[in-house]
C-alpha cells in the first residue's frame, strides 16, 4: 500500500512555498478592563502566532508603524485573530469606537493567508462547517458574521480520506456512512459501540446547543455568560430530554472521556477514534475536551443531511468578511501597529503603547488576542495579582505545528483527489504522539482560484506535536536550522503491505 503522498501526487515536480516552521500553539486571549484580581477575564480563543508574510489582503486597511488619525477609542484590540475580529466587530456593531492593532502586515492570526507567484496558502485552519447556519443554535462565528451582516460563500462536501494502521477509507459523515466504514476495517464490536455512543450523545445535542461553545469559558465567568443567560433555554432542553437525558446533561462540562467510560466503550478502534475526533477539533484527546464540545460536533456532523464546508477564497475569505465587518460599523484596523506594552493607572488599563512610542488611548478596555503569556508580558507585574501571573505561567504550552506548503502540478492526478487526507501511523504512540498525526489539505480542489491553471496547492501540517525544544535558539538563516527543516520534514507512513515516504523535495 503506498504512502499519502504517492497516493495524492505521484510523479510530480514540487514548488516549496511559505515556511516549514515550528510554531508556538496560544491557546488563550485576554480582556483586560479593571486589573486588579476582581474583574479579569479569560476568553476561550485560539491563536498560533505565525511570522508576517508577503501577502496582501485586499481590503482597505492602514499599515503604519504608527497609528495615524486620532490615536483614542473606546476599546483597543491587541491583535487581528479571529478571536480579535469577532470581539471587535461586535464591539462595532454595538455603537463602540473600537481600534484593532496587529503587529503583522497581514490581518488573520492563524488563519491568515499569503500569496506567492499566484499560489494562495491557508496557514491554518481548513476544517469548517456550519457557515450557513443560522438561529441561536448556530455555529458561533456564524452568529458573529450574521450579526456582522456578512455571508461566507463556500464549497461543500461530506468525507474525507483516511490513513490509519487499519487500513485506507474515504470516511463519510452523515447518520449511517461511518458504519460501513467500522464493519470493514474494525469489528462487529465496533459498529456496536459506535451505535451505543451516538444514541448516548445525540439526545445531548440539544443542550449542547442551547450552551453553545460561544459561551463556554474556563474561568468563574462562565456564571455569567453560561448560566444566567443560558438557563431558560436549558431548562427548555432539560424538560424536552426528560429525567435521564437531563441527568446525562449534567456532564456537559466535563470531559468528554467520562461519558466514554460511563458507557463502558472499550473497542480500541472506537477509543482512538474517539480521540481523533477530539484531537481533531481542540487539539487535545477525549480527556482534555469538554462533552458540549463534542457533542455539538457529533450533532454538527453526525445528523441527517450535514456537510462540511470550505470557504472559497480560502480562510482569507473568512478574514475578509471580518474585516468588512468590523470598517462597515465604523472600526479600524491598523497593520504594522505593534504593541508594545499595555499602560495601566490606578488599577485600569487606560490604553496600550506602540513600539513607535505613540499611546493609543482606550476610554473603556483594552482587549488582548494574544496569548496570555504574551499578555503577561505586556502588563506591568506590580499591578497584577500574584495568584494571576502564578497561573499564567504555570498553564502549560502544548507543542508547536509544523507546516509545509506546496504548489504542484494536477496533470495526471486523479478527479476525486478530495480536500482533506488524515493519516495516523501508529494508534499505539497516541494521536498526541509527534510526528504520529499528519493533516493534509488540497483545497484548491473545491476552490480553483487558489492556484494557477493547472496547479494545485497544498498545506500538510503536524497539529500542535512538535517539539518546540529543538528548535529554540536555532538562527532561521543557519545551515543547522535549514538541515533540520529537511530532516523533520521528512515522515514515513507505514500501512498494509507497503512503505512510502512523505518528504520535503
Amino acid at each position: 500500500m503506498a504512502s499519502i503522498t504517492c497516493n495524492i501526487i505521484p510523479n510530480t515536480r514540487y514548488q516549496i512555498y511559505g515556511q516549514l516552521s515550528p510554531l508556538y500553539h496560544n491557546p488563550k486571549s485576554s480582556f483586560i478592563n479593571n486589573i486588579d484580581g476582581r474583574k479579569t477575564v479569560l476568553a476561550r480563543y485560539s491563536n498560533v502566532q505565525e511570522p508576517s508574510s508577503t501577502g496582501a489582503v485586499g481590503l482597505a486597511v492602514k499599515q503604519n508603524d504608527s497609528f495615524p488619525g486620532k490615536a483614542e477609542a473606546d476599546v483597543v484590540v491587541i491583535g487581528s485573530g479571529i478571536g480579535g475580529l469577532c470581539c471587535a466587530g461586535l464591539l462595532a456593531r454595538y455603537q463602540q469606537d473600537v481600534i484593532v492593532l496587529e503587529s503583522h502586515d497581514i490581518p488573520g492570526g492563524a488563519a491568515h493567508s499569503f500569496e506567492i507567484k499566484g499560489y494562495k496558502f491557508d496557514s491554518g485552519p481548513s476544517l469548517f462547517s456550519g457557515f450557513q447556519s443560522r438561529g441561536l443554535q448556530a455555529n458561533p462565528l456564524a452568529q458573529v458574521l450574521d450579526a456582522l451582516g456578512e455571508r461566507i460563500p463556500c464549497a461543500t462536501y461530506d468525507s474525507w480520506m483516511v490513513y490509519v494502521p487499519e487500513g485506507e477509507f474515504l470516511s463519510r459523515i452523515g447518520p449511517t456512512e461511518f458504519f460501513k466504514d467500522l464493519e470493514k476495517h474494525a469489528s462487529p464490536n465496533a459498529v456496536l459501540e459506535w451505535q451505543k455512543l451516538l444514541d448516548a450523545v445525540l439526545p445531548l445535542s440539544a443542550a449542547a446547543m442551547a450552551l453553545p461553545p460561544l459561551a463556554i469559558r474556563g474561568d468563574l465567568g462562565v456564571l455569567s455568560t453560561a448560566a444566567v443567560r443560558y438557563t431558560p433555554s436549558l431548562l427548555k432542553s432539560f424538560l424536552q430530554m426528560g429525567p435521564q437525558g437531563a441527568l446525562g446533561a449534567t456532564k456537559l462540562l466535563r470531559p468528554f472521556s467520562e461519558i466514554v467510560n460511563s458507557l463502558g466503550l472499550k473497542d480500541p478502534f472506537i477509543r482512538n477514534w474517539v480521540d481523533l475526533l477530539s484531537f481533531l477539533l481542540a487539539g487535545v484527546k477525549s480527556n482534555g475536551i469538554l462533552s458540549a464540545e463534542m457533542i455539538y460536533m457529533f450533532a454538527e456532523w453526525y445528523k441527517p443531511g450535514c456537510c462540511l464546508e470550505y470557504p472559497l477564497h480560502g480562510s482569507a475569505a473568512v478574514v475578509d468578511a471580518l474585516v468588512r465587518g468590523l470598517q462597515k460599523f465604523g472600526g479600524q484596523l491598523s497593520l504594522r501597529s505593534h504593541v508594545d506594552k499595555v499602560v495601566v493607572e490606578n488599577g485600569r488599563a487606560t490604553g496600550v503603547k506602540l513600539r513607535s512610542g505613540q499611546f493609543i488611548r482606550a476610554k473603556k478596555a483594552v482587549v488582548s488576542n494574544a496569548s496570555m503569556w504574551d499578555t503577561l508580558k505586556l502588563l506591568p507585574r506590580d499591578v497584577l495579582p500574584k495568584s494571576y501571573v502564578d497561573g499564567v505561567n504555570a498553564t502549560p504550552q502544548c507543542d508547536s505545528f509544523m507546516h509545509l506548503h506546496l504548489g504542484f502540478d494536477s496533470e495526471g492526478i486523479r478527479d476525486d483527489l478530495g480536500i482533506h487526507h488524515i493519516v495516523v501511523n501508529d494508534w499505539n504512540r497516541g494521536v498526541d504522539a509527534d510526528q504520529n498525526v499528519v493533516l493534509i489539505s488540497v483545497p484548491s480542489v473545491l476552490s480553483p482560484d487558489l492556484a494557477p491553471p493547472g496547479k494545485h496547492v497544498l498545506h500538510a501540517y503536524l497539529p500542535g506535536t512538535e517539539p518546540y525544544e529543538l528548535w529554540k535558539g536555532l538562527d532561521r538563516r543557519s545551515a543547522e536550522y535549514k538541515n533540520l527543516k529537511s530532516k523533520r520534514s521528512e515522515l514515513g507512513y507505514v500501512a498494509g503491505s507497503g512503505t512510502c515516504t512523505w518528504s520535503r523535495v
